[in-house]
């Protein structure tokens, strides 16, 4: 089995094993991991959270988590450069460092384990994490509370004052919606750092991932464009324009297709 086919896989059980399939995710970058043995490895880590925590009811020991992981020195990375390894999983686990998301993903297994209830939070620009029914979120780097007027301050450094704060904003995120996250931050960290093939297995797993939208044919059209592949540009390029409303973006669109059109297919 493929780590494609075995990420997938997990998504199948009942309740999904997002943190195994994160680590298949990895597992497609890095042929000498070994999901299993990282899941073994993840006791000892819980076992050392485990012993810091108060004794508290477990709806209560969220935050305490989330400190808790901050004490063993699991960060935001604060490099001035985003790599992918901020994103990979088992890189974040050997160096502590990561981006929101995946120090998220680690949270919530330990909560699993733990029988600390928690939620993913698909919130833009920064992932974040919340207790069920509770009036704020968390953030999965160090467990700050956020309320109301933060997620507002958040997303107006995310996207600029003109956007308003919405219910859509706030949604619990379900497995599939945070591999995709996960699976979208990888592709843009791998295009930037001029790594297309690995983009390309980014942006395939993207589409399988979720419902196929605009923005994800493009990008992965632009990852078939740096790779000198016309076939599999023209093909995204054809779904995004059955997605796109924007007369603009349409008319350029179908100009870089008239342009494909025009180039000898080598793929």
């Amino acid at each position: 089995m493929s780590p494609r086919q075995a990420c997938l896989q997990c998504l199948q059980r009942d309740p999904p094993a997002l943190f195994e399939a994160a680590l298949w995710i990895a597992a497609e970058h890095d042929e000498q991991l070994q999901p299993a043995n990282l899941l073994a490895d993840l006791h000892a880590l819980q076992l050392q959270v485990s012993a810091g925590l108060p004794a508290l009811p477990t709806r209560e020991l969220a935050q305490p988590l989330l400190r808790r992981l901050a004490e063993l020195d699991y960060q935001e990375d604060d490099e001035s450069v985003t790599r992918p390894r901020h994103a990979l999983l088992h890189e974040v686990l050997r160096r502590r460092r990561g981006q929101p998301l995946s120090l998220a993903l680690i949270a919530l297994e330990l909560a699993r384990r733990l029988d600390i209830p928690l939620q993913g939070v698909n919130f833009p620009g920064h992932f974040m994490l919340r207790v069920p029914g509770a009036d704020h979120l968390l953030d999965p780097c160090g467990g700050r509370r956020l309320y109301t007027r933060d997620c507002r301050e958040q997303l107006y450094r995310q996207q600029g004052a003109g956007v308003e704060l919405s219910a859509v904003h706030l949604q619990t995120a379900d497995a599939a919606a945070v591999l995709q996250r996960l699976s979208r931050n990888l592709r843009q960290l791998h295009l930037q750092h001029d790594e297309p093939m690995a983009a390309l297995k980014d942006a395939e797993r993207v589409l399988q991932l979720g419902p196929p939208n605009l923005a994800d044919h493009l990008a992965r059209a632009d990852v078939y464009q740096q790779l000198d592949c016309p076939q599999g540009e023209r093909y995204d390029l054809e779904r995004a324009l059955l997605f796109c409303e924007e007369e603009g973006l349409r008319l350029q669109l179908s100009q870089r297709l008239r342009n494909l059109q025009r180039a000898p297919a080598v793929h």
